[in-house]
């Protein structure tokens, strides 16, 4: 009878494991991710917190998601603000974006990263730091109005670079944004601000 009620208590805490994590906002929140205990894979966790749906990195730091695309096994979360009248990325105190390796998370292949007021050190970098650079645009309206006239840069975080860190530091690059899936010649009014990550499957 103790061998039945113990098999009975596995079944049932697979089944609860393979469920679906119930609505954050808006948001569906599609398996393997889990908000709880009570769904989804525990290596796959974000956090729902009043409401909005979030996304922690290594270092502790939370990033809004803003959308989720469960046949592709991504989700986009919002990058760190540029603290106004600064060049401040606010999570620069963590040293940028950084994810666990030992998750089944990484930086997409789809992401145009823009770094702003870096040292010079970066010119030795291949990095386009031109005029020509679309951070040049960036800088022209909204929060990045602070980062006007300094060193900046972009780069396509593609499949040579490391996969899960965006580096934000005092003596590298302060701040810094991105856009997800950036067309050539496309206007500023029509990027889509956001950093996509991507996850392994869980089978």
């Amino acid at each position: 009878m103790v061998h039945v009620i113990v098999v009975l208590f596995i079944l049932v805490a697979q089944v609860s494991a393979y469920r679906p994590c119930p609505k954050c906002g808006k948001i569906k929140v599609p398996y393997p991710l889990r908000t709880d205990e009570n769904c989804g894979d525990p290596r796959y966790r974000i956090y729902c917190n009043n409401g909005a749906l979030e996304f922690m990195s290594a270092s502790g730091f939370y990033y809004k998601i803003l959308s989720i695309n469960p046949k592709a096994n991504k989700l986009i979360i919002k990058p760190p603000l540029i603290q106004e009248n600064t060049c401040y990325s606010s999570d620069l105190d963590q040293g940028g974006l950084m994810l666990d390796e030992n998750l089944p998370f990484n930086i997409s292949t789809r992401n145009t990263v823009m770094l702003f007021n870096c040292s010079d050190n970066i010119l030795l970098s291949p990095l386009n730091c031109s005029s020509s650079s679309f951070c040049r645009e960036f800088e022209e309206v909204g929060e990045g109005c602070g980062c006007k006239g300094t060193l900046c840069c972009h780069f396509l975080k593609d499949s040579s670079m490391t996969s899960h860190r965006i580096r934000a530091r005092l003596g590298g690059c302060t701040a810094y944004t991105c856009v997800v899936d950036k067309k050539p010649d496309e206007p500023l009014e029509s990027w889509n601000f956001g950093i996509e990550l991507q996850w392994l499957p869980p089978f």
